[in-house]
């Protein structure tokens, strides 16, 4: 992350990349698909698992690739967003059911929110997108945790305007999220996670929001800015 300003050749090399690798990956996949047809023949149990587990790698290449597009249309500004007046609360709650089961342990979401409505002018299925990468993204750096908490807060920025700022993580993080002011810079490469985090600063940015990380170090903690209507 850095506040350098965008090489406008950036979103072009992006964009060539997701046509460079899609095309040989889209046949790679269309191959593998024809074989467990049996198109070329019957498949032994062994041949079967491995092109299976071939198929699930393409897959997730595919989605790799997605992403890349994605951001490349973030970076250069023509990504669609359907903004609209959008309950913020509503979107985090979607985004806590569309969250990813863990493969070894379950960290549920515990969503500490305010009562009522909180508007934005947003598009609430790319601000669900952003939390759903941030919730997977923390809770990967979980070690004890037993569930992943968010908080909210309204408040009136220095120019007047209303905010809602969420604090996001393991118990540890809110609470040093809760009594520092510190807003260190939010650390968007994390491996495991693709490219999702990147994207998902963008969005909050494209919504005249901020992303950081928590004070103190904590991997596990975030906190988002955004404008009320």
């Amino acid at each position: 992350m850095s506040d350098a300003p965008l090489d406008p050749r950036w979103p072009k090399v992006l964009s060539l990349s997701v046509h460079e690798f899609r095309t040989p990956m889209t046949v790679v996949s269309g191959y593998i698909r024809m074989l467990l047809k049996d198109r070329a023949g019957p498949l032994s149990d062994q041949q079967r698992r491995l092109l299976e587990e071939a198929e699930k790698a393409c897959g997730r290449l595919s989605g790799l690739v997605s992403e890349v597009s994605e951001l490349s249309s973030l970076e250069a500004g023509t990504l669609t967003m359907n903004k609209q007046r959008t309950d913020l609360r509503s979107a985090l709650r979607q985004a806590a059911e569309q969250l990813p089961p863990l493969p070894d342990r379950d960290i549920p979401v515990a969503l500490e929110l305010s009562d009522g409505a909180a508007m934005v002018h947003g598009d609430p299925v790319r601000l669900a997108q952003a939390f759903v990468a941030l919730f997977v993204a923390l809770r990967r750096e979980f070690v004890g945790a037993d569930s992943l908490v968010v908080r909210d807060r309204e408040s009136d920025a220095a120019d007047g305007a209303r905010t809602i700022e969420l604090r996001i993580g393991d118990a540890d993080a809110v609470a040093a999220l809760e009594t520092d002011p510190e807003r260190p810079l939010f650390d968007e490469w994390r491996g495991g996670v693709g490219l999702s985090l990147l994207v998902a600063r963008r969005i909050v940015e494209s919504h005249g929001g901020h992303l950081w990380g928590a004070p103190g170090g904590h991997k596990t903690g975030a906190r988002v800015v955004l404008p009320l209507v």
